[in-house]
């Protein structure tokens, strides 16, 4: 079986419009809808597909990609599933939640043996194109369905694909950063501009959006990253090399919070102080906001992960069931510019909004959606800068009305 990671481009497309979706009334009150717009933070839409899951049979199978490139697939999307199928009316029998742990041999092994365990369909976040289109075709030719969770497998058999429009993600990020250098004074910027892993699509749409933004900006001088990763320690070792060679480097574009992580603490172990180099990132991260409201990172792309789970567990139900899946729910559609049947060029999709969170959008944004509560982001600790000593988070929370 060959693994070996290519780079692909891909771009996403939304159109569309959003239609209702309409289920059979279970109570006298109206009518509920299941889509995008109807899913919250309760998670009580889900119990509106308990008579779908009625008369669906077999196991739904999810297979996150690995605990390193984000701690949102243990923080959230793990847990966001689990309780999405719960709530939905499906058995511990009838679903798992599985992580293959960066390795692509583990990944097709298990999506292996959930199909001879009875799956009917697999949720899969694929680590790469590659591996995703070998374990998509390995599901169709046993009658399984496939749903693409978060990253789009391209050249791949799946039915749906539900994720954020990635472009735009990548286009906040770099307005994002735009506005900071503005903000905090970053006189003639010298830009790191750094990248996730070239075997992940949505690395490659991030970029899309945020090139597009730094493009326009004629003052800046942009120092690219090389080859691009998802992995903290091999990011913080690109920009050490970076950083020694162009010492001049005063912002830093990250396309996550783990990413910026072990960067801003090897700047703080060098003395940094708070709003000098802007960095940037998305997943909305405990670590990333204390960045945030401490000085160090400009903000965070909030890509709201239950709404994600809970779209991707409502499209299994239906498909385990057999059941059409409503408009309203696949509200648009992605490219897959790698497929060769014209009938899987045009994914049908749940396509979701994402959100640039800085810290005085905190209160009214994470912490009322409940990912993240002020106890765990304010407390009495405080970054440790080499020569300084910095406020605590918990007095940051009190400057940003962060309750």
């Amino acid at each position: 079986m060959n693994f070996k990671n290519a780079r692909i481009l891909a771009s996403v497309t939304l159109v569309g419009s959003i239609a209702a979706a309409m289920l059979p009334a279970v109570s006298s009150a109206a009518t509920p809808t299941v889509s995008d717009k109807t899913f919250n933070t309760s998670f009580s839409t889900m119990k509106y597909l308990k008579s779908v899951v009625a008369k669906g049979s077999g196991m739904i199978a999810v297979i996150l990609p690995d605990t390193v490139s984000s701690t949102r697939y243990t923080e959230f999307d793990a847990p966001y599933l689990k309780m999405a199928f719960k709530t939905a009316g499906l058995t511990t029998k009838q679903y798992v939640v599985q992580n293959a742990q960066g390795n692509p041999q583990t990944q097709y092994t298990d999506a292996q043996a959930d199909i001879a365990k009875g799956a009917k369909v697999l949720v899969l976040d694929p680590l790469d194109s590659t591996t995703g289109a070998i374990i998509e075709a390995y599901a169709k030719a046993r009658g399984v369905k496939v749903i693409d969770y978060d990253r789009l497998t391209l050249g791949g058999a799946r039915s749906y694909y539900v994720s954020f429009n990635n472009v735009t993600v990548g286009s906040l990020i770099g307005q994002g950063l735009v506005s900071c250098v503005s903000a905090w004074g970053v006189a003639n910027p010298t830009v790191y501009v750094m990248k996730g892993a070239p075997t992940d699509n949505n690395a490659t749409l991030f970029a899309q959006g945020y090139n597009a933004v730094l493009a326009k900006q004629s003052s800046y001088k942009l120092i690219p990253e090389g080859t691009g990763t998802w992995t903290p320690s091999v990011a913080l070792t690109d920009f050490q090399g970076a950083y020694t060679a162009n010492p001049a480097i005063n912002a830093v574009l990250t396309p996550n919070d783990e990413n910026a992580a072990p960067i801003i603490a090897y700047l703080q172990s060098k003395g940094l102080s708070p709003k000098k180099i802007p960095f940037t990132g998305q997943d909305a991260t405990l670590t990333g906001f204390q960045n945030i409201i401490s000085g160090y990172q400009c903000g965070t792309v909030y890509k709201p992960i239950w709404l994600e789970a809970q779209a991707a567990a409502a499209l299994a139900i239906y498909l385990r069931a057999g059941i059409k899946v409503p408009a309203g729910l696949a509200n648009g559609t992605a490219t897959d510019s790698s497929a060769t049947i014209a009938s899987l060029k045009k994914v049908p999709s749940v396509l979701l909004t994402p959100t640039w969170v800085t810290a005085a959008s905190v209160e009214k944004t994470v912490i009322k959606d409940k990912v993240i509560s002020a106890k765990a982001l304010c407390t009495s600790q405080s970054p440790t800068v080499a020569g300084s000593t910095q406020p605590s988070f918990a007095a940051d929370c009190k400057t940003y009305g962060i309750k």
